[in-house]
């Protein structure tokens, strides 16, 4: 019986642990770690790819401005989950990824939703970059500061369905919002920032989403 018993336990285990998994298989790599296929920017000066990272910025000259690399489709309902390192010298050191985003037209800006990045306090907190241009969800940094790995290499897990949108970093839910204008698109572009004004190096790397109903 204590042999049946331990049976059983396995397979509701392993049963359990694919349950757990099954979500994994349906997340789509967006960046090959080799090109810029599927991503449109400014590749000539501001981004790069090293070692299987998007490298925006630099620690040794001053970005002039706002810069982006953005997806060249669009998304609804998903859930993005990538990588990121930001380094600073000197200066405005921050950097962010849009989310239901739009290119503005004859511009370097995007428009949307920025999960944001830097100190003192932008960490996981949504900016509505060009738009509004206020924070709409603040974090509280006195619980990313116990899991932040300034310098190093940290993941954003950002999940957009219907009107809301929730940021975790290093598995931490730092906001949850919910759009309350009916008027504001909730679909759009995703998109990667290296901010201007300051001597800053930032890395985006194991770029997945996944796709909800």
């Amino acid at each position: 019986m204590k042999t049946l018993a331990a049976l059983m336990a396995l397979v509701l285990v392993t049963a359990a642990g694919c349950q757990t998994k099954a979500p994994q298989s349906r997340y789509v790599k967006i960046f090959d770690g080799k090109t810029f296929a599927g991503w449109d920017g400014d590749t000539e000066k501001t981004w790069r790819i090293e070692d299987g990272a998007f490298v925006g910025g630099s620690l040794k000259e001053n970005v002039p401005h706002n810069e982006f690399l953005a997806t060249t489709r669009q998304f609804t309902n998903f859930v993005l989950r990538l990588q990121f390192k930001l380094e600073g010298a000197e200066g405005f050191i921050n950097a962010g990824v849009q989310v239901r985003s739009q290119r503005k037209p004859d511009h370097f800006e995007m428009i949307g939703y920025q999960v944001d990045m830097g100190d003192p306090s932008w960490w996981g907190s949504i900016y509505d970059e060009t738009r509004r241009n206020k924070v709409l969800a603040q974090s509280d940094m006195s619980q990313i500061n116990r899991i932040l790995r300034r310098n190093d290499w940290n993941q954003y897990e950002i999940r957009c369905e219907g009107k809301r949108v929730r940021a975790y970093i290093n598995g931490l839910l730092t906001v949850d919002y919910t759009e309350p204008d009916d008027s504001i698109p909730q679909f759009g572009k995703i998109g990667l920032q290296v901010h201007g004004g300051g001597k800053a190096l930032v890395s985006y790397r194991d770029i997945y989403v996944m796709e909800l109903p």
